[in-house]
């Protein structure tokens, strides 16, 4: 008996620009650094499909570095039973002509598009495409699952899902994200192909590095500009247990990873976190693996820190976002600025490396508001409380609350969803578009000060140090180029 197939694609996206950073990516860039981020959920997917004996192929052609004939060549010779393919705002338009082409050699596949963009705009893409489902919400994995009991046993389909009927579109209804995440069988990372990303990161100090997401996504999840407030508003916050992040961490480990980033808008804080960490230094984990997580400023106390310190956390990631108040409330980040300095204090002291995020191109910030949030990066480094910084260009993904607040105000350049690709300012702002990008530029650029170069070079003990240092600083350059 021949098993139902699917096929979780990631197809060639070819650009001059660079390559395309879109898996598991909250904001799409072509980029020159060749990062690139294990699609977490998908994986699960994959996993749970595979459980239920399906047969599943991993087909992430940009992790493989395919080119797009040999794909196509490859994807066709599979000839699978469903392809699901993950979409952002920047590239659906091409996703669109790939599936066009698809549909022409294999007519009898069914294809499915899930990301934020088709979240926001289901229909959209139905009436562009001869896609045959839309995947809404963030759950990629029960409803990939439920999609194909329904193609295979007619099983009914949960709400989330739109589709054709005859010629007219319907849908089941608002997406619900109830599942539980420890229903969910450990990610077979041998399956997906982990060995593609483990190496192709600067957040990985110690490799091979591996990512998680313990939780989805964010438990404040408002901010205005995230493109996943669409795919997991901040009410439908759902996180493993304890015992099931620390099984994940050992099958990690089991594999020889020695680096985790846990990729959850914002790591479980409170009592989960304290719980997580005392099992971690129990079981002494803490003693064979790095951690980094992603967090909010405000969430956590010095103990936290001190106990997430003693459980081999290295790397935090903060949204930093804007030194402006003004925008920190327009943006509805809820992370008042006044306790920057003391809480990163707090993390270096327990010998957590802080990653700092800003935004460029505010449509009410002015030249002196964007030279601020300049100004503060740069003394957060110079002061040594910042280790490394990734800095972005304003986009107002569809579905979100800065994409209706763009429209209502007549502030979008274009409509044109391939400039939405951060090469370019898609707002109306008084900075104009080149003093933008140099903005960008200054805030890479001015946080290699004499007195952090040095500390960054003193800080070098052993050879994982060196060649992060050199990675970093490799990436670094190619970053510019992005900008």
């Amino acid at each position: 008996m021949i098993r139902f197939s699917v096929s979780i694609s990631y197809p060639p996206l070819n650009s001059t620009k660079g390559s395309a950073f879109l898996s598991q990516n909250r904001q799409f860039q072509w980029t020159h650094t060749g990062n690139i981020i294990y699609p977490v959920i998908p994986a699960s997917a994959a996993t749970l499909l595979d459980k239920n004996n399906y047969k599943v192929f991993w087909d992430d052609a940009i992790a493989e570095k395919l080119s797009y004939q040999k794909w196509f060549n490859r994807l066709i010779s599979r000839h699978p039973n469903l392809i699901a393919i993950e979409t952002k705002t920047p590239v659906v338009k091409k996703h669109w002509q790939i599936i066009k082409k698809i549909k022409k050699h294999l007519p009898e596949s069914k294809i499915v598009l899930m990301g934020d963009h088709v979240t926001a705009l289901p229909q959209e893409s139905l009436k562009n495409c001869p896609v045959d489902f839309i995947l809404t919400g963030g759950d990629y994995d029960f409803m990939l699952l439920n999609l194909v009991n329904h193609l295979t046993k007619k099983t009914k389909l949960e709400p989330g899902f739109w589709y054709r009927q005859g010629k007219k579109l319907d849908n089941t209804g608002k997406f619900t994200l109830k599942h539980k995440l420890d229903t969910l069988p450990i990610i077979n990372r041998q399956l997906t192909c982990w060995q593609h990303y483990s190496h192709r990161n600067s957040n990985f100090k110690y490799r091979p590095g591996a990512y998680t997401m313990f939780g989805r996504d964010c438990w404040w999840g408002k901010c205005s500009f995230c493109s996943w407030t669409t795919l997991f508003p901040g009410k439908c916050y759902r996180h493993l247990s304890v015992k099931g992040a620390i099984t994940e961490i050992e099958n990690l480990i089991s594999l020889g990873v020695r680096e985790i980033f846990d990729d959850s808008g914002t790591f479980p804080v409170g009592d989960w976190l304290h719980h997580f960490c005392h099992q971690i230094i129990k079981k002494k984990i803490n003693q064979k693996v790095h951690l980094g997580c992603n967090m909010r400023f405000n969430a956590l106390t010095q103990k936290d820190y001190q106990l997430m310190g003693q459980a081999g956390f290295r790397l935090v990631l903060y949204g930093l976002e804007s030194a402006n108040s003004e925008t920190l409330t327009k943006i509805n980040k809820n992370t008042p600025k006044r306790n920057i300095e003391k809480e990163l204090f707090w993390a270096k002291k327990a010998g957590i490396e802080p990653h700092l995020t800003a935004i460029i191109g505010y449509p009410w910030e002015s030249l002196q508001d964007a030279q601020k949030t300049i100004n503060l990066t740069q003394n957060l480094f110079k002061t040594g409380l910042a280790d490394s910084i990734q800095a972005t260009m304003l986009v107002p993904y569809p579905g979100t609350p800065l994409h209706r607040y763009c429209q209502k105000n007549n502030l979008l350049l274009t409509q044109d969803y391939n400039k939405f690709d951060m090469s370019q300012p898609v707002i109306k702002s008084s900075i104009n578009p080149q003093q933008q990008k140099q903005l960008i530029q200054n805030l890479f650029k001015g946080v290699l000060t004499p007195s952090f170069l040095v500390k960054k070079l003193f800080s070098v003990r052993n050879l994982d140090d060196f060649q992060h240092l050199s990675n970093y600083a490799i990436k670094f350059l190619q970053k510019l180029k992005d900008f």
